[in-house]
């Protein structure tokens, strides 16, 4: 589908006839029906509706974080088509209770007859130009494997996963037994019980996604119903009409499976009353929404889709016989130790409260052909900066090669496990090790990222 150019929005002329440029809302159409070509599973001629009217979303209606103009275009102005394509979902994450600002690329697609032309490379540059722009000193990104490891991003964060039930597991009421909690939707008047919730969650681990009241608003109104990361909220509520938890689930059946992305309970209220409650739902709501979509015998499970671990996982352990282990995040860090400097205060919190508090001394990361040093004065961090190992690479306290810090630095490997995988990840010293394990522990992130 041709778009037609405008020459306010070209950012950078690729040779060739293509050029680089920003989206603006009438690109809606043709960059919808680019990305449902381009990311479908079933190829190009078999369009992924929930892709398309997700990019259509996000060009055309109210987003708290993101712009009309979010989007890099490659178009090839000989015939006016776009030929690639990626955007950029500003947003804010915590790191151990710190907020901070992350770059989200999304949507990243070229058409095959023009890859391997730096196409994509380009518009990494863009894109990262404008993260670092709007104060976002980490991007993060969802994609196929290795793929991106090719413009500075590591696979550090644990991504997605978890359980799921099926029929038999389904728990039953007894005869003329009735539902001990009502599951209605959720309106804006809900947000605040449901942010709360979510916020207390949010503790539970290393890594996870801020959300504001508008945040909120836009999850429960914000999206079309076909838009593949719509999640349709719900409260769930005593017979006495009292607001017990929340779940969310997507809007639509994900195979033969029906399952919930978030699930909370507040405190004082038992899990094990709640989650069977929970369960029948999904699997009801799984099966309408197999039969709307013409395939009601597929549909077979139920599922709890919120990571590694969570707590309805081990109230419920034998009724989720399927374990989906999670992929993985992108991430890319590009002032490593302004990052590190931004997070001290954690830092600093781990180092007092184990047997190395009141250390003094310098600790020398290598990375082979760049570095850091950590210097520590009684308990505190005097400085984080760039080093370059001398004399030779493999200098230094402890080293990690590539991006490989990365998996440490987000609790995503421990050092043992990082030197079992790779031959030249190692420590000098005991001092060392003793250091990195307390100061980065390996900890379970959960990111429900705002899409």
């Amino acid at each position: 589908m041709a778009t037609k150019t405008l020459t306010s929005n070209i950012l950078k002329d690729l040779g060739d006839g293509l050029v680089l440029r920003r989206s603006t809302p009438q690109d809606a159409d043709s960059l919808a029906d680019f990305n449902a070509r381009i990311h479908s599973d079933q190829g190009p001629e078999n369009p992924e509706e929930g892709v398309g009217v997700w990019t259509r979303d996000l060009l055309t209606k109210p987003h708290p974080t993101f712009g009309s103009g979010d989007f890099t275009i490659v178009e090839d102005t000989r015939t006016g088509d776009i030929v690639s394509s990626l955007n950029l979902i500003s947003q804010e994450w915590s790191y151990a209770g710190i907020p901070f600002k992350v770059g989200r690329p999304e949507l990243v697609g070229t058409k095959p007859e023009y890859r391997n032309r730096g196409l994509v490379r380009a518009q990494f540059d863009i894109v990262h130009q404008w993260s670092a722009e709007r104060g976002e000193i980490v991007q993060g990104i969802t994609g196929i494997p290795y793929y991106y490891r090719i413009f500075g991003y590591e696979m550090g964060m644990g991504l997605g996963g978890g359980r799921a039930g099926f029929q038999p597991q389904v728990p039953r009421l007894k005869e003329d037994e009735q539902e001990p909690y009502r599951i209605r939707p959720a309106t804006e008047a809900d947000l605040p019980f449901i942010a709360e919730l979510y916020t207390q969650a949010n503790q539970r681990y290393l890594v996870s996604c801020l959300r504001d009241e508008a945040l909120w608003r836009y999850e429960l109104n914000g999206k079309s119903e076909k838009n593949v990361n719509r999640s349709e909220l719900l409260v769930i509520e005593s017979l006495q009409g009292e607001s017990v938890g929340y779940f969310g689930h997507w809007s639509s059946n994900w195979g033969a499976m029906l399952a919930a992305n978030s699930f909370e309970v507040k405190a004082g209220v038992s899990w094990a009353a709640v989650t069977p409650s929970v369960i029948r739902y999904l699997f009801d709501k799984g099966r309408v929404y197999a039969a709307q979509a013409g395939k009601e015998a597929e549909f077979s499970a139920f599922g709890f889709w919120m990571g590694e671990d969570h707590p309805v996982y081990h109230m419920i352990q034998d009724r989720l016989p399927r374990l989906r282990k999670p992929y993985a995040w992108y991430i890319r860090v590009p002032d490593l130790p302004g990052f590190l400097s931004h997070i001290q205060p954690v830092l600093e919190k781990r180092l007092e409260a184990s047997a190395l508090a009141g250390h003094t001394g310098d600790l020398k990361l290598t990375f082979y052909r760049s570095g850091i040093i950590l210097s520590f004065e009684q308990g505190r961090i005097k400085e984080i900066k760039p080093w370059k190992p001398e004399p030779q690479g493999h200098s230094g306290d402890a080293a990690f090669p590539q991006l490989t810090f990365l998996q440490l630095l987000f609790g995503y490997r421990t050092l043992d496990e990082l030197n079992y995988a790779f031959a030249d990840c190692w420590w000098d010293h005991d001092t060392a090790y003793a250091l990195l394990n307390t100061l980065f522990p390996k900890q379970i992130s959960q990111v429900w990222a705002v899409s």
